[in-house]
């Protein structure tokens, strides 16, 4: 029995990282997975070796919290990959730990493969970790066409899929059926929140999109604000600051376990999406919704990036990374203000020449993502890689009879 090893952390890259066991599992049905990320693996059908899905962070300075829990799970990494080491390990995302969990792999002559690359072809101003990983992956299973010809560029073996979100979003109901399991009537003006999947936007982003849908209140009083919960740890927080700034009425949306997930339903059904930057971006965009994208970081750790790190980012939303163009406004760090973003805002509810725009634009993306069937391409790419590698073992290994 071939046993995988699958590591990512964070919400998304839980969630992205269960499709993928998921299908696994169906192309090989008797594989062993082991898994560092959350419930989603778990309920995928792997063992979960360590829950990485509350320590993710963006920043130097955001990071800081979290270092001795990422070292406690490398060392558990290391330990295990010493005391039952698989025959092939998945990386998906999480560059934080992922990169050195790569050098690890690489020292124990463990062969891996990267799925959901860093995006080092959008913020990276050195090329150091990509030629790292070029030469540590049997293979590169990218989603973006840019990512793609990045990383060929830099010398990897790379495999071009699409984009998961085709295959995972594709059982999301329509705006009716959404509307109706989740009791709003055709006629209301709703507007999705979504200020947080780290414990580091609850202080950076969820103020901000708080005043903004204040200040659209003011124009359009019968909207209503409803906010699905990355974490139920969320609630209180987010509840708290919805009454700080006098939006009581803002429902909650809890997690729910099976499809559609509680977001993508939330997502269906709205008007707008207010949102952080993320997935919940090119999540919106595949599903039609217009949004306006928001992020802001810690002032020292945006100051050191840009001035020290000299990093660049042409965009930081996805939708507007995959033609590299702006399709969905988005506001970083001093743009974003509540002012600006309710203007944004009531266009695209207001205009309706604006939203056919933007429905033109979600065209040309959507046509760039690729077909269906991702995540049964991916898998199989993964497996090839799986198949050659155990058989480049049998003949290495001396004959019985020898």
């Amino acid at each position: 029995m071939s046993h995988l090893f699958v590591c990512t952390g964070e919400v998304s890259g839980d969630l992205q990282a269960g499709h993928l066991i998921r299908e696994l599992l169906r192309q090989r049905p008797h594989l062993r997975i082991t898994a560092v990320g959350g419930e989603e693996m778990v309920a995928a059908g792997a063992r979960l070796l360590h829950r990485t899905t509350e320590i993710g962070s963006i920043g130097i300075l955001e990071a800081l919290p979290f270092v001795l829990p990422a070292l406690w799970a490398e060392w558990k990494i290391r330990r295990f990959l010493e005391q039952d080491p698989p025959d092939l390990a998945i990386l998906v995302d999480y560059i934080g730990v992922n990169s050195r969990v790569a050098s690890l792999l690489q020292r124990r002559r463990i062969p891996a493969v990267y799925y959901i690359a860093p995006q080092e072809w959008v913020w990276s101003p050195s090329s150091r970790l990509t030629y790292r990983l070029a030469q540590q992956m049997r293979l590169m299973v990218a989603i973006f066409p840019e990512e793609a010809r990045y990383y060929a560029a830099a010398g990897a073996r790379v495999c071009y899929v699409g984009h998961p979100l085709l295959d995972i979003l594709a059982s999301v109901p329509g705006r009716a059926q959404a509307r109706a399991e989740l009791g709003i009537p055709e006629e209301a003006t709703v507007v999705a929140l979504l200020p947080a999947s780290r414990r580091q936007e609850l202080r950076s982003v969820l103020p901000v999109l708080l005043q903004a849908a204040r200040l659209l209140r003011a124009r359009l009083p019968q909207v209503q604000f409803w906010a699905p919960l990355a974490s139920p740890h969320f609630a209180a927080p987010i509840a708290r600051a919805a009454r700080r700034y006098g939006l009581e009425d803002l429902t909650l949306f809890l997690p729910r376990p099976s499809p559609p997930k509680a977001h993508h339903l939330l997502l269906a059904a709205a008007d707008l999406v207010l949102a952080k930057s993320g997935t919940v971006n090119l999540e919106a965009a595949i599903l039609g919704i217009p949004q306006v994208v928001v992020y802001r970081l810690n002032p020292l750790t945006f100051w050191l990036a840009r001035h020290w790190l000299k990093v660049s980012v042409p965009f930081m939303a996805p939708p507007n990374l995959v033609l590299m163009r702006p399709i969905v406004p988005e506001l970083l760090q001093e743009e974003a203000q509540p002012e600006r973003i309710a203007q944004l805002a009531l266009e695209l509810l207001t205009r309706p020449e604006r939203r056919a725009q933007l429905q033109a634009d979600y065209a040309a993306m959507r046509a760039a993502l690729g077909e269906p069937g991702v995540l049964a391409r991916a898998a199989k790419a993964i497996l090839e890689v799986l198949d050659s590698e155990t058989s480049s073992k049998e003949a290495q290994a001396p004959s019985a009879l020898g």
